[in-house]
């Protein structure tokens, strides 16, 4: 069966990037049977030196290092690319222009996945950049959905959790206890469903386990990329 090669975009943490690598190749496996595997090519970045320009809202200068990922994962033979996190989204339409292959945005395939599901107004578990800086809530606004998220205090405490916790390997029950809270909050608020809108949240929710429905963006993400490399569906891409 024809296969086309996945690049990704990862090591933004290098723990929700294994998570890709595993999703992706058991989605094949599972698909195709016997001991099929996907054809993917990883770069992994240094996350630190991203995390530097984060905070020091050098996201120009962000977009310019993974769009040289980008370029050099097509060189190699990838006939896509995805950026293995939704922080670094914001910068995602820099990162399509510079390569002439797809770009699958993890944005796009959510907001899809929450429409066919009826959901239209969702939680946003995210790290504080993509909780605040509107590129997620606008791009979900062009989908017809509006999304809820947690007070300051909220979104301060679920961007600690992500960096301080889950990106460095760490998964306490006292984190999970208090996201779980934001949920029930935001579920007497009106949400409908939560987004794990961060690549590691789903190492400490288990989205069939939640107050509200759960749509988790890894898997989301890499189950797209295996639509696109066994060609089964048109995904979103951005190009």
């Amino acid at each position: 069966m024809e296969m086309r090669k996945i690049g990704l975009i990862g090591g933004m943490s290098f723990e929700s990037s294994a998570v890709y690598y595993r999703m992706v190749n058991e989605a094949v496996r599972e698909r195709l049977g016997a001991l099929h595997s996907a054809e993917v090519l990883l770069h992994s970045v240094d996350f630190q030196k991203i995390v530097d320009l984060q905070k020091a809202g050098r996201w120009d200068e962000a977009a310019g290092r993974l769009s040289e990922v980008a370029r050099a994962l097509q060189s190699g033979g990838a006939d896509c690319v995805l950026i293995c996190t939704n922080t670094m989204h914001l910068i995602a339409d820099a990162v399509a222009a510079s390569v002439d292959i797809p770009l699958i945005n993890i944005i796009d395939e959510t907001a899809l996945r929450l429409k066919e599901r009826g959901s239209r107004r969702p939680l946003l578990l995210a790290t504080r950049y993509t909780m605040e800086h509107g590129f997620y809530a606008e791009r979900m606004k062009a989908h017809g959905i509006d999304l809820i998220v947690p007070d300051a205090d909220g979104r301060k405490l679920t961007h600690e959790i992500i960096f301080d916790e889950l990106c460095a390997g760490k998964v306490l029950d006292t984190s999970r206890e208090a996201l779980m809270t934001l949920i029930e909050t935001a579920k007497a608020e009106g949400a409908d469903a939560v987004i794990l809108g961060c690549t590691e949240i789903c190492l400490i929710l288990d989205p069939a386990n939640l107050p509200l429905p759960g749509f988790d963006s890894t898997a989301i993400h890499a189950d797209a990329a295996v639509d696109f490399a066994l060609l089964d569906r048109k995904v979103v891409c951005a190009a």
